[in-house]
């Protein structure tokens, strides 16, 4: 049973433990957070209109010089890190655990923020393992196992009319293992002033992989508040090279781009996803860029051997 001033703290304020305004704070060691979220997360299941809304686990806003190295998060009600509005942000050697079913549990959210950087982390959860916002830029991820999630997604973006964007991202040797998505960028289908520009998705390993490879600019759940199905954001120079694997779908390549706001500038070198031991299939939707290399599916852009 969880002490009640904790179970009080969780159930009155949106995060459990909240810096704000604060320079140079480490927090450091083997110890783990549990938020004790499953009871939280029945509720939720049930559908009952009493559920509280749940706590963040770990959050830090318009912050300086963070280091986030060691711990564990086991259970969040809700996220398990976020970073909003900081600045030189370096988290380390983190393992975030969680069931693959438990609602809104995102295992590291970056939004607002520059220069963060994400290292040799095992994140296990039932969200996006990590979620990359609006206004982000000079993001570095590297050596990161995610599974069970949603896999690694800059998005959903155009929530604002007002909106910034993602900005020089790097995604490097990362491992997917059934997950519902590898590399994932989405946006709502509805205007926005947002973009993503300047990704580099590098040397990724797909293991029963739903979705590895994807980009979706119509999103629009239950077809609300998406005037003429447009996409205001601008996707471009989007990198894809040495990603490997199996996925779980016939469809492992799927860019699913806006007919109003095309993606271009896209790259795919050295791409190589099967399904059951076969080739897998590509679908390409208002999308410009080029493959080099092997690219396995492929038939979505133009060859350059």
């Amino acid at each position: 049973m969880a002490p009640l001033w904790l179970l009080w703290t969780m159930k009155c304020s949106e995060n459990w433990i909240s810096f704000q305004g604060v320079t140079g704070v480490s927090i450091t060691g083997a110890g783990t957070f549990d938020a004790k979220g499953p009871s939280l997360w029945t509720c939720k299941a049930s559908n009952s209109n009493s559920c509280p809304s749940g706590a963040t686990t770990l959050r830090f806003t318009n912050s300086n010089n963070i280091k986030i190295h060691g711990i564990t998060s086991l259970n969040s009600q809700m996220f398990h890190i976020a970073i909003n509005g900081c600045r030189n942000v370096h988290v380390q050697g983190v393992k975030i655990i969680a069931a693959g079913d438990s609602p809104n549990t995102d295992g590291i959210h970056v939004q607002l923020s520059t220069d963060v950087e994400i290292f040799s982390s095992s994140i296990k959860t039932g969200d996006d393992c990590i979620s990359i916002g609006p206004g982000t830029k000079n993001l570095w991820i590297e050596r990161v196992t995610c599974g069970p999630g949603h896999g690694i997604s800059i998005g959903s973006l155009a929530k604002d009319l007002k909106e910034e964007g993602v900005q020089n991202v790097t995604v490097k040797n990362t491992t997917f293992s059934n997950t519902q998505n590898g590399l994932r960028i989405k946006s709502w289908a509805r205007p926005s002033t947002g973009f993503v520009e300047g990704v580099r998705f590098m040397d990724s390993v797909m293991r029963n992989v739903q979705n590895p490879i994807v980009i979706d600019q119509n999103y629009c759940p239950h077809n609300e508040n998406c005037p003429g199905q447009i996409s205001g954001v601008t996707i471009k120079d989007i990198t894809y090279t040495d990603i490997r694997g199996t996925s779980s779908t016939p469809v492992a390549i799927k860019f699913n781009c806006s007919a109003e706001n095309p993606c271009t500038e896209v790259k795919l070198q050295n791409v190589n996803l099967t399904y059951l031991n076969k080739a897998a299939q590509s679908f390409c939707s208002n999308v410009v860029g080029k493959a080099f290399d092997l690219v396995q599916p492929n038939g979505c852009l133009e060859s350059m051997g």
